[in-house]
């Protein structure tokens, strides 16, 4: 889903660059700019997640807002490498709702989350555990693939954003989800047991 333009690039990002400093008014003035993309980037995670998930899209957009304004850590340099972040964030929320709930299931029960044929996987539904450490084992081997996916398939993001967002060109970023979502598709339809 690429981003709308309605609000210039260069807007956001000063916004992001004035909250990052400590300025107040920044936040304010952001979030009517950003809010419906966040709720979109928040609607697509949910839309791979059990129809009776106890969250919900704007608790993810806020949870992703406030830890994201609260960091002086991250020199924002643009709108996309925000919604890239902010993708991120929400993803981590729901692997961490993930382990709390299944903490209180039975030993080894996990979230089954729907994904889209994006990740070239046969199977519509997968386990979101499964997936987070899959992303994980990816990023050890190629972090820029592991963002890429998370870019590509979390956040929408089109290739000539996560090119702008990676400093990396559009082919180069093209190339990398193709190989990162063959090693994904690998990974998620294994056999647990080791049979072939």
């Amino acid at each position: 889903m690429p981003m709308s333009r309605d609000v210039p690039e260069h807007d956001v990002t000063v916004l992001l660059q004035r909250m990052r400093v400590g300025d107040s008014d920044a936040a304010s003035d952001l979030v009517p700019l950003i809010y419906k993309e966040l709720h979109a980037i928040a609607a697509k995670h949910m839309r791979h997640e059990r129809p009776n998930h106890t969250l919900q899209s704007t608790v993810l957009v806020h949870e992703a807002f406030l830890q994201l304004a609260g960091t002086s850590k991250v020199d924002w340099q643009s709108r996309a490498h925000f919604f890239a972040l902010a993708s991120r964030v929400m993803r981590r929320v729901l692997v961490d709702h993930a382990r709390a709930a299944n903490a209180d299931k039975r030993p080894g029960a996990h979230q089954q989350v729907e994904l889209e044929s994006g990740l070239g996987t046969p199977e519509k539904v997968v386990d979101l555990l499964a997936l987070n450490e899959a992303l994980e084992r990816l990023a050890t081997w190629d972090q820029r693939q592991c963002q890429i996916v998370e870019m590509r398939f979390f956040a929408g993001l089109d290739f000539e954003e996560i090119a702008e967002v990676m400093g990396i060109s559009e082919r180069t970023a093209k190339r990398d989800w193709t190989m990162a979502r063959a090693w994904l598709h690998t990974e998620l339809t294994k056999d647990p047991h080791g049979a072939p």
